[in-house]
């Protein structure tokens, strides 16, 4: 007999508490039996390893996408403004159309004064083609004070940078990716060409001029690094024909995701032809993107999941198949149909518990340890596995976040539980009488 006459003698229907010891003991001893002793050993190590693998997938994928999420708006926030001021359309006393703002030190100085502002830089925009040995390659230049460009995260200083800040009056400063492309490093010339340029009696011819890199960046989002230029303010208010103009304000705020709550005062604060442009604006169909696929991979591994418990059944039921003389000593001893229940219910519960828990543990590992992983990955495969001009950062990153291993471990342990119960009630309604027939 499996079970201990001491422990039996203790299964008074009267006195026996839900779970008590000998039902764990029964449980455990059942699933750790072999195949020959009526056990389903190997059943038990498909469902253990296959809840393992949907959990570790689970916990993986939600990892990696809240890390892509945070890096990229991270780089949004951090290389572009959270809010862009400019102004309509408007003509000035004389008649003349105006396109921008008077560069007066004045509104930037409202645009700061905002509760909540913590940087507002005048700017000027402009896009032109970049030339050097003989490459050549399109950019978009801003024109930006010295100090500006130094305040500004991911790029100015505390970023990652070759070159000296302070020559930046000297020269300008270029993306690392444009800098690869046209293969340039710092004290290096590179050529600007703007098709609007000097008006003459026989048209507009470009204008061109040559500029020292001083300063390359790296800002980590490669449509950035790839395209983008800084001039001085000056400098490019006289490459664009602005003089004493300014084409909008750069404001970046203390809680970027109420952003729109400041747009009121920052509009009143530009004067009364300003609008605002938020950056949920600019970015927020592909945070959408990124919510609405959040949810489909997690609807898609919580199907995997599904299917990874569904091999409890499998082992739950050939383990009451096996263990039906057990179960009509078991009755005719004393046990109660819940005993019963919970003793085959615990079979699969163990299964499950040991399984998700041990998944957790591999997910967490992956999120933890994903640099290192990628780069055997990367280094295993030749190279190339991440393409960054596709997916638009330069790393593979993960974001380990408690509601999301609180909720992997939730489904699983939640669907474990719901699936054990289905043969765990079948042996608990099985007739002792029918199981000790042939016995």
């Amino acid at each position: 007999m499996l079970v201990p006459h001491t422990l039996l003698e203790r299964a008074n229907p009267l006195s026996t508490r839900p779970f008590a010891p000998f039902e764990f003991m029964i449980a455990w001893r059942y699933l750790r039996a072999r195949r020959a002793e009526g056990g389903v050993s190997v059943m038990t190590w498909i469902s253990l390893v296959g809840i393992t693998l949907a959990v570790f997938a689970l916990i993986a994928t939600l990892a990696v996408r809240a890390g892509f999420r945070a890096e990229f708006v991270d780089t949004i926030l951090g290389a572009n403004a959270h809010v862009t001021v400019y102004s309509a359309d408007h003509t000035d006393e004389k008649g003349n159309l105006i396109k921008g703002f008077v560069d007066d030190p004045a509104t930037a100085a409202r645009l700061r004064g905002v509760a909540g502002v913590t940087r507002a830089a005048p700017l000027v925009r402009g896009q032109v083609m970049v030339t050097a040995f003989d490459q050549t390659t399109g950019g978009d230049v801003y024109g930006m004070t010295p100090d500006d460009l130094a305040s500004l995260p991911r790029i100015g200083r505390g970023s990652q940078a070759e070159g000296n800040l302070a020559d930046y009056p000297q020269g300008l400063a270029m993306g690392s990716e444009m800098a690869r492309e046209l293969g340039v490093t710092v004290g290096d010339r590179v050529r600007l060409i703007a098709p609007s340029g000097v008006k003459s009696a026989f048209g507009t011819s470009p204008r061109i001029k040559a500029y020292t890199v001083e300063y390359i960046f790296t800002a980590g989002r490669y449509d950035i690094d790839k395209v983008r230029l800084y001039l001085p303010l000056t400098e490019a208010q006289s490459f664009f024909n602005r003089e004493g103009l300014v084409d909008e304000y750069e404001v970046m705020v203390k809680n970027p995701d109420d952003v729109d709550s400041y747009a009121a005062a920052l509009m009143a604060a530009g004067g009364p032809d300003a609008l605002v442009w938020t950056w949920k604006q600019s970015s927020g169909a592909f945070l959408r993107a990124l919510s609405v696929e959040d949810n489909v991979m997690f609807i898609i591994l919580s199907i995997l999941v599904l299917i990874a418990t569904m091999n409890i059944v499998s082992g739950l039921i050939m383990l009451v198949k096996n263990k039906g003389r057990d179960i009509g000593i078991l009755r005719t001893m004393g046990l109660t149909e819940g005993s019963i229940l919970r003793v085959f219910f615990l079979c699969g519960s163990f299964t499950g518990v040991i399984g998700t828990g041990m998944g957790v543990a591999l997910g967490c590992l992956f999120a933890l340890y994903i640099d290192p992983i990628f780069s055997f990955v990367n280094y295993w495969a030749g190279g190339g596995v991440w393409d960054p001009s596709i997916r638009g950062i330069y790393t593979l990153p993960a974001k380990l976040q408690m509601q999301d291993v609180g909720s992997a471990m939730a489904l699983s342990l939640g669907l474990s539980f719901v699936i054990t119960l289905i043969p765990a009630r079948k042996a608990a309604r099985m007739n002792p009488v029918e199981a000790l027939r042939y016995e």
